[in-house]
Protein backbone atom coordinates (compact mmCIF):
# COMPACT_ATOMS: atom_id res chain seq x y z
CA UNK A 1 0.00 0.00 0.00
CA UNK A 2 1.05 3.65 0.14
CA UNK A 3 0.95 5.04 3.69
CA UNK A 4 -1.70 7.68 2.96
CA UNK A 5 -4.33 6.33 5.38
CA UNK A 6 -3.37 7.58 8.81
CA UNK A 7 -4.97 9.36 11.77
CA UNK A 8 -4.35 12.91 12.89
CA UNK A 9 -2.61 12.35 16.21
CA UNK A 10 -3.47 15.73 17.70
CA UNK A 11 -7.22 15.06 17.39
CA UNK A 12 -7.13 11.60 19.05
CA UNK A 13 -7.90 11.08 22.71
CA UNK A 14 -5.19 9.19 24.59
CA UNK A 15 -7.25 5.99 24.89
CA UNK A 16 -8.05 6.06 21.15
CA UNK A 17 -4.43 6.61 20.23
CA UNK A 18 -3.49 3.68 22.49
CA UNK A 19 -6.05 1.53 20.65
CA UNK A 20 -4.62 2.56 17.27
CA UNK A 21 -1.08 1.79 18.31
CA UNK A 22 -2.12 -1.54 19.83
CA UNK A 23 -3.80 -2.42 16.52
CA UNK A 24 -0.61 -1.53 14.64
CA UNK A 25 1.50 -3.65 17.00
CA UNK A 26 -1.04 -6.48 17.02
CA UNK A 27 -1.05 -6.64 13.23
CA UNK A 28 2.75 -6.65 13.25
CA UNK A 29 2.73 -9.60 15.65
CA UNK A 30 0.12 -11.46 13.57
CA UNK A 31 2.21 -10.99 10.41
CA UNK A 32 5.34 -12.18 12.21
CA UNK A 33 3.66 -15.28 13.66
CA UNK A 34 2.01 -16.28 10.40
CA UNK A 35 4.73 -15.27 7.93
CA UNK A 36 8.08 -14.91 9.68
CA UNK A 37 10.50 -12.05 10.26
CA UNK A 38 10.34 -10.32 6.85
CA UNK A 39 6.59 -9.67 6.45
CA UNK A 40 6.25 -7.16 9.34
CA UNK A 41 8.87 -4.93 7.71
CA UNK A 42 6.22 -3.99 5.12
CA UNK A 43 3.60 -3.03 7.69
CA UNK A 44 2.22 0.48 7.23
CA UNK A 45 -0.68 2.71 8.29
CA UNK A 46 -2.91 1.60 5.38
CA UNK A 47 -2.82 -2.01 6.55
CA UNK A 48 -3.57 -0.88 10.11
CA UNK A 49 -6.74 0.84 8.89
CA UNK A 50 -7.80 -2.41 7.21
CA UNK A 51 -7.25 -4.24 10.52
CA UNK A 52 -9.42 -1.65 12.32
CA UNK A 53 -12.23 -2.17 9.81
CA UNK A 54 -12.13 -5.96 10.05
CA UNK A 55 -11.90 -6.16 13.85
CA UNK A 56 -14.98 -7.24 15.86
CA UNK A 57 -17.24 -4.40 16.98
CA UNK A 58 -16.53 -4.83 20.68
CA UNK A 59 -17.65 -2.14 23.10
CA UNK A 60 -14.55 -2.27 25.27
CA UNK A 61 -10.97 -2.69 24.11
CA UNK A 62 -8.93 -5.20 26.13
CA UNK A 63 -5.30 -5.35 24.96
CA UNK A 64 -2.75 -8.03 25.73
CA UNK A 65 1.01 -7.55 25.94
CA UNK A 66 3.52 -8.99 23.50
CA UNK A 67 7.16 -8.64 22.58
CA UNK A 68 7.98 -5.99 20.01
CA UNK A 69 9.25 -7.29 16.67
CA UNK A 70 11.69 -4.38 16.37
CA UNK A 71 12.91 -4.69 19.97
CA UNK A 72 12.22 -8.13 21.53
CA UNK A 73 13.52 -6.94 24.91
CA UNK A 74 10.39 -4.87 25.55
CA UNK A 75 6.69 -5.71 25.69
CA UNK A 76 3.96 -3.49 24.28
CA UNK A 77 0.14 -3.41 24.48
CA UNK A 78 -1.28 -5.21 21.45
CA UNK A 79 -4.65 -6.22 20.09
CA UNK A 80 -5.45 -9.81 20.84
CA UNK A 81 -5.43 -12.09 17.83
CA UNK A 82 -8.82 -12.53 16.16
CA UNK A 83 -10.02 -13.65 12.69
CA UNK A 84 -10.18 -10.05 11.45
CA UNK A 85 -6.57 -9.38 12.42
CA UNK A 86 -5.43 -12.62 10.78
CA UNK A 87 -7.35 -11.78 7.60
CA UNK A 88 -5.75 -8.33 7.52
CA UNK A 89 -2.31 -9.96 7.93
CA UNK A 90 -2.97 -12.42 5.09
CA UNK A 91 -4.24 -9.79 2.68
CA UNK A 92 -1.44 -7.39 3.60
CA UNK A 93 1.15 -9.99 2.54
CA UNK A 94 -0.68 -10.72 -0.72
CA UNK A 95 -0.92 -7.01 -1.57
CA UNK A 96 2.70 -6.34 -0.63
CA UNK A 97 4.08 -9.13 -2.82
CA UNK A 98 2.07 -8.06 -5.84
CA UNK A 99 3.08 -4.44 -5.29
CA UNK A 100 6.76 -5.40 -5.19
CA UNK A 101 6.42 -7.41 -8.38
CA UNK A 102 4.51 -4.59 -10.06
CA UNK A 103 7.14 -2.04 -9.02
CA UNK A 104 9.97 -4.24 -10.33
CA UNK A 105 8.29 -4.53 -13.73
CA UNK A 106 7.48 -0.82 -13.96
CA UNK A 107 10.98 0.39 -13.07
CA UNK A 108 13.00 -1.96 -15.27
CA UNK A 109 15.89 -4.25 -14.37
CA UNK A 110 18.40 -2.04 -12.54
CA UNK A 111 16.05 0.55 -10.92
CA UNK A 112 13.69 -2.25 -9.93
CA UNK A 113 16.37 -4.58 -8.59
CA UNK A 114 15.61 -3.91 -4.91
CA UNK A 115 11.90 -4.56 -5.38
CA UNK A 116 12.70 -7.75 -7.31
CA UNK A 117 14.98 -9.06 -4.57
CA UNK A 118 12.43 -8.27 -1.86
CA UNK A 119 9.72 -10.04 -3.86
CA UNK A 120 11.94 -13.13 -4.06
CA UNK A 121 12.53 -13.08 -0.31
CA UNK A 122 8.83 -12.57 0.43
CA UNK A 123 7.59 -15.21 -2.04
CA UNK A 124 7.36 -18.11 0.48
CA UNK A 125 5.19 -15.93 2.72
CA UNK A 126 3.13 -14.81 -0.28
CA UNK A 127 2.47 -18.41 -1.33
CA UNK A 128 1.23 -19.24 2.15
CA UNK A 129 -1.01 -16.15 2.23
CA UNK A 130 -2.33 -16.89 -1.28
CA UNK A 131 -3.36 -20.38 -0.17
CA UNK A 132 -5.30 -18.84 2.71
CA UNK A 133 -6.87 -16.11 0.55
CA UNK A 134 -7.07 -17.61 -2.98
CA UNK A 135 -9.99 -15.47 -4.20
CA UNK A 136 -8.35 -12.27 -3.08
CA UNK A 137 -5.03 -13.30 -4.66
CA UNK A 138 -6.80 -14.03 -7.95
CA UNK A 139 -8.58 -10.67 -7.85
CA UNK A 140 -5.37 -8.73 -7.15
CA UNK A 141 -3.60 -10.46 -10.04
CA UNK A 142 -6.46 -9.81 -12.47
CA UNK A 143 -6.84 -6.16 -11.47
CA UNK A 144 -3.11 -5.47 -11.78
CA UNK A 145 -3.03 -7.14 -15.20
CA UNK A 146 -5.93 -4.93 -16.29
CA UNK A 147 -4.13 -1.86 -14.94
CA UNK A 148 -1.04 -2.77 -16.98
CA UNK A 149 -3.15 -3.00 -20.13
CA UNK A 150 -4.70 0.39 -19.48
CA UNK A 151 -1.29 1.93 -18.82
CA UNK A 152 0.16 0.43 -22.01
CA UNK A 153 -2.75 1.95 -23.94
CA UNK A 154 -1.99 5.29 -22.21
CA UNK A 155 -5.70 5.72 -21.73
CA UNK A 156 -6.63 9.41 -21.16
CA UNK A 157 -9.00 8.64 -18.30
CA UNK A 158 -8.92 8.91 -14.52
CA UNK A 159 -11.92 6.73 -13.84
CA UNK A 160 -11.07 3.54 -15.69
CA UNK A 161 -7.73 2.81 -14.01
CA UNK A 162 -9.02 4.15 -10.67
CA UNK A 163 -12.05 1.86 -10.94
CA UNK A 164 -9.81 -1.14 -11.56
CA UNK A 165 -7.68 -0.43 -8.50
CA UNK A 166 -10.82 0.28 -6.45
CA UNK A 167 -12.17 -3.19 -7.31
CA UNK A 168 -8.91 -4.65 -6.03
CA UNK A 169 -9.30 -3.06 -2.60
CA UNK A 170 -13.03 -3.73 -2.51
CA UNK A 171 -12.13 -7.42 -2.65
CA UNK A 172 -10.42 -7.12 0.73
CA UNK A 173 -13.88 -6.96 2.35
CA UNK A 174 -14.71 -10.44 3.70
CA UNK A 175 -18.28 -11.70 3.46
CA UNK A 176 -20.02 -11.85 6.85
CA UNK A 177 -23.49 -12.85 5.69
CA UNK A 178 -24.93 -9.51 6.87
CA UNK A 179 -26.03 -8.02 3.57
CA UNK A 180 -26.22 -4.40 4.73
CA UNK A 181 -22.82 -4.44 6.43
CA UNK A 182 -21.16 -6.30 3.56
CA UNK A 183 -22.50 -3.81 1.02
CA UNK A 184 -21.40 -0.82 3.11
CA UNK A 185 -17.91 -2.30 3.68
CA UNK A 186 -17.48 -2.98 -0.03
CA UNK A 187 -18.57 0.59 -0.84
CA UNK A 188 -16.16 1.99 1.72
CA UNK A 189 -13.17 -0.04 0.53
CA UNK A 190 -14.02 0.63 -3.13
CA UNK A 191 -13.86 4.38 -2.65
CA UNK A 192 -10.82 4.09 -0.39
CA UNK A 193 -9.07 2.26 -3.25
CA UNK A 194 -10.18 4.89 -5.75
CA UNK A 195 -9.01 7.69 -3.45
CA UNK A 196 -5.60 6.03 -2.90
CA UNK A 197 -5.05 5.42 -6.61
CA UNK A 198 -5.89 8.98 -7.65
CA UNK A 199 -3.93 10.54 -4.80
CA UNK A 200 -0.90 8.40 -5.63
CA UNK A 201 -1.15 9.43 -9.29
CA UNK A 202 -1.16 13.09 -8.23
CA UNK A 203 1.74 12.48 -5.84
CA UNK A 204 3.80 10.77 -8.58
CA UNK A 205 2.97 13.26 -11.35
CA UNK A 206 6.31 15.09 -11.40
CA UNK A 207 8.41 11.93 -11.09
CA UNK A 208 6.42 10.04 -13.75
CA UNK A 209 6.80 12.91 -16.20
CA UNK A 210 10.56 13.05 -15.57
CA UNK A 211 10.87 9.29 -16.13
CA UNK A 212 8.58 9.22 -19.14
CA UNK A 213 6.07 6.93 -17.42
CA UNK A 214 2.30 6.88 -17.87
CA UNK A 215 0.38 8.93 -15.34
CA UNK A 216 -3.43 9.14 -15.48
CA UNK A 217 -3.47 12.74 -14.18
CA UNK A 218 -1.13 13.88 -16.96
CA UNK A 219 -3.03 11.78 -19.53
CA UNK A 220 -6.31 13.43 -18.52
CA UNK A 221 -5.28 17.02 -17.77
CA UNK A 222 -1.84 17.47 -19.30
CA UNK A 223 1.57 17.80 -17.63
CA UNK A 224 0.46 20.61 -15.30
CA UNK A 225 -2.47 18.60 -13.95
CA UNK A 226 -5.61 20.23 -12.53
CA UNK A 227 -5.59 20.60 -8.76
CA UNK A 228 -9.20 21.79 -8.49
CA UNK A 229 -10.57 18.91 -10.55
CA UNK A 230 -8.51 16.42 -8.54
CA UNK A 231 -9.78 17.89 -5.27
CA UNK A 232 -13.39 17.51 -6.42
CA UNK A 233 -13.06 13.88 -7.43
CA UNK A 234 -11.02 12.97 -4.33
CA UNK A 235 -13.59 14.69 -2.10
CA UNK A 236 -16.35 12.76 -3.86
CA UNK A 237 -14.81 9.38 -2.99
CA UNK A 238 -13.97 10.49 0.54
CA UNK A 239 -17.54 11.63 1.15
CA UNK A 240 -18.89 8.28 -0.04
CA UNK A 241 -16.43 6.49 2.27
CA UNK A 242 -17.72 8.50 5.21
CA UNK A 243 -21.33 7.81 4.27
CA UNK A 244 -20.70 4.06 4.07
CA UNK A 245 -18.88 4.08 7.43
CA UNK A 246 -21.93 5.64 9.10
CA UNK A 247 -23.95 2.56 8.15
CA UNK A 248 -21.68 0.17 10.07
CA UNK A 249 -21.03 -0.54 13.72
CA UNK A 250 -17.38 -0.45 14.86
CA UNK A 251 -17.81 -0.33 18.63
CA UNK A 252 -14.89 1.19 20.53
CA UNK A 253 -12.88 1.53 17.31
CA UNK A 254 -15.23 4.10 15.77
CA UNK A 255 -13.47 7.21 17.21
CA UNK A 256 -10.20 6.10 15.56
CA UNK A 257 -11.86 5.26 12.25
CA UNK A 258 -13.78 8.54 12.38
CA UNK A 259 -10.55 10.46 13.01
CA UNK A 260 -8.89 8.86 9.99
CA UNK A 261 -11.84 9.57 7.69
CA UNK A 262 -12.61 13.12 8.80
CA UNK A 263 -9.17 14.43 9.83
CA UNK A 264 -6.36 12.18 8.60
CA UNK A 265 -7.42 11.69 4.98
CA UNK A 266 -8.22 15.39 4.36
CA UNK A 267 -4.85 16.40 5.84
CA UNK A 268 -2.92 13.98 3.63
CA UNK A 269 -4.97 15.00 0.59
CA UNK A 270 -4.17 18.70 1.11
CA UNK A 271 -0.49 17.90 1.59
CA UNK A 272 -0.31 15.95 -1.68
CA UNK A 273 -2.18 18.64 -3.61
CA UNK A 274 -0.06 21.51 -2.26
CA UNK A 275 3.22 19.60 -2.68
CA UNK A 276 4.18 19.32 1.00
CA UNK A 277 3.52 15.59 1.35
CA UNK A 278 7.04 14.49 0.45
CA UNK A 279 8.41 16.49 3.39
CA UNK A 280 6.02 15.07 5.98
CA UNK A 281 5.15 11.54 4.84
CA UNK A 282 7.98 9.89 6.77
CA UNK A 283 7.09 11.57 10.04
CA UNK A 284 5.98 8.98 12.58
CA UNK A 285 2.62 9.51 14.25
CA UNK A 286 3.84 8.09 17.58
CA UNK A 287 4.82 11.57 18.73
CA UNK A 288 3.30 15.01 18.36
CA UNK A 289 4.67 17.27 15.59
CA UNK A 290 4.97 21.01 15.72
Amino acid sequence: MFGYVRPLREELKCRDFDLYRATYCGLCRAMRRRYGWLAPMFLNYDFTFLALLLAPAEERFTPCRGRCHANPLIKKPMCQTDPGLETAADKSVVLTWWQLRDKAEDEGFLPGLTARLLAILLKPSYRKAARRQPEFDRLVRECLEQLHRLEEEKIPSLDRPAHTFALLLQGAAPKTGEEGRDRAMEQMLYHLGRWIYLLDAQDDLEEDLAQGRYNPVAARFGPEGDGEAMKRTLDHSRNLMCGAAQLMEFGCRWPVIENILYFGLPLVQRAVLDGSWKQIKNQRIWRHHT
